[in-house]
């Protein structure tokens, strides 16, 4: 990009180029309509953490969600990806893992649990499961409260019923799963003050392997606002949760680079500088 306006040039004609693709899906040759960010490749993020979800995260994620419900499985699925990861070419470190996460939070326990429940009053039960099934490709209709519910191979989000599997055992039911999803999200939310919510936090970073949270909403702005102004100051005391930003684009903050590194995939279909 010249911006040149004196010259009346915009861009450089002979450095843009045709992008030129044949896959299996599209076939396309054209040139993009603008101007690539400063870090070009926009950060990579994946989600489902079933064999095929990590496979293709080790190989092309940046960063990658996973659901949280116990922390061991969660760190079999965090190491399994990384050491898939290292097998590929990159870095252990070229990925980071965020762990979905539901939290009610007050200043006390009790303020937390009134909260909790006054919640629970206008969640619809039959509205979590129409949900669930959307992502887990079961319909649960069909199914009795505690009639153990079976699981076979779909085009569904595999990932999540693993992650119910692991959390409730292999036979489990409607009534199991809507204990799990209590306030509709597909995790057990964490409920108590901001104190035992930092410290369960730091719990799951320290034995998880994970590098953070992706929090689920639950009355908005409310449950933003209890995390910001009481578990985040928490957190900084500790020295663990950033007191500023960092410079740069956003791969900059992540990683320390603004551009993906040559042993990423992607790499291999950049057009390298004359």
């Amino acid at each position: 990009m010249v911006f040149d306006r004196a010259a009346g040039l915009y861009a450089d004609p002979a450095k843009v180029h045709r992008i030129r693709h044949q896959g299996k899906q599209y076939r396309l040759e054209a040139m993009h309509l603008c101007e690539p960010s400063p870090q070009r490749t926009p950060v990579l993020y994946q989600a489902g953490s079933s064999p095929r979800g990590r496979k293709f995260a080790a190989t092309h994620a940046e960063c990658v969600f996973v659901n949280g419900q116990k922390i061991d499985g969660v760190k079999a699925i965090v190491d399994d990806i990384r050491a898939k990861a290292v097998e590929a070419g990159r870095q252990a470190d070229d990925i980071r893992v965020f762990m979905g996460a539901t939290i009610v939070t007050g200043r006390t326990d009790a303020e937390a649990r009134e909260k909790f429940e006054e919640y629970r009053g206008y969640v619809s039960s039959e509205a979590a499961l129409v949900h669930a099934a959307a992502s887990m490709g079961i319909d649960f209709s069909k199914y009795d409260p505690d009639e153990p519910i079976e699981t076979g191979k779909s085009n569904a989000i595999t990932s999540n019923v693993d992650a119910m599997t692991r959390s409730a055992g292999p036979q489990w039911t409607r009534r199991k799963l809507l204990e799990q999803m209590v306030l509709g999200s597909r995790q057990a939310p964490m409920v108590g003050a901001a104190e035992d919510i930092a410290a369960q936090l730091i719990d799951w970073s320290e034995n998880a392997g994970i590098d953070g949270f992706n929090l689920s909403r639950t009355v908005v702005p409310e449950c933003f606002d209890d995390i910001i102004d009481l578990v985040v100051p928490i957190l900084q005391e500790r020295g663990v949760y950033k007191t500023a930003y960092a410079e740069g684009p956003m791969r900059q903050k992540l990683f320390g680079t603004p551009r993906l590194p040559d042993r990423h995939v992607a790499a291999s279909h950049s057009r390298k500088s004359a």
